[in-house]
């Protein structure tokens, strides 16, 4: 399908955005109000780091329109959503991280099964589509670690604790780990540690919300 069919399909169904139920109209994912609300940040301070160093782009907190984008991507299958947000993080990536590739962090099989796709694999695609690097396959979840939303950050610690095992793909020595959302902090220092086990030298972030 050509891309001008593709939109002028997307313009006669009525859809809504997630971000706010209007009308999506020709838009892909988010409408252009939302769209417009998307602006990344570097951060200096978050669990994943010790030192106050920029190392995380985030689009903001996990309410409004990010809250409900999330949730329409991870529970309601908005894969579009996943294009708008994951280009939105690529444009607030500096360029001095030197950023050589791309990964998501997995899911383990039963789930992916589940819900037949990987929210944050689909984020890392598109993030890494627009910054003209690969996209790594570079982790697999080697046990379920169960739903982590209603755990206590002691709990998520010991649920995700050596969950996570590099793929033997080759890897970069620098990486960006993509994530829709970040809490405590415990699943992508899980996936850090095997990815720093697997030889990349260092690690930076992207989260659509926290």
């Amino acid at each position: 399908m050509t891309g001008g069919l593709h939109t002028l399909l997307r313009s006669l169904m009525p859809r809504r955005c997630p971000g706010c139920d209007a009308q999506l109209g020709a838009s892909a994912g988010l409408c252009p109000a939302c769209r417009a609300t998307l602006r990344p940040q570097v951060q200096r301070h978050s669990p994943l780091h010790l030192h106050p160093t920029p190392h995380l782009v985030v689009l903001g907190p996990y309410r409004g329109v990010l809250g409900r984008s999330v949730k329409a991507l991870k529970y309601g299958g908005s894969r579009e959503v996943a294009g708008v947000l994951g280009a939105a993080l690529a444009s607030g990536v500096p360029s001095e991280w030197g950023v050589q590739g791309v990964s998501g962090v997995p899911l383990h099989r039963s789930r992916q099964q589940q819900r037949s796709f990987n929210q944050a694999e689909l984020l890392g695609r598109a993030t890494a589509e627009r910054l003209g690097v690969p996209y790594l396959a570079a982790l697999a979840r080697q046990r379920s670690t169960g739903a982590q939303a209603r755990r206590h950050a002691s709990e998520r610690r010991v649920a995700v604790q050596d969950a996570f095992v590099a793929t033997g793909a080759p890897l970069p020595g620098t990486l960006l780990l993509v994530d829709d959302v970040l809490t405590t902090g415990s699943t992508l220092l899980a996936c850090t540690r095997a990815l720093q086990t697997a030889g990349v030298q260092r690690v930076y972030y992207a989260v659509v919300a926290r």
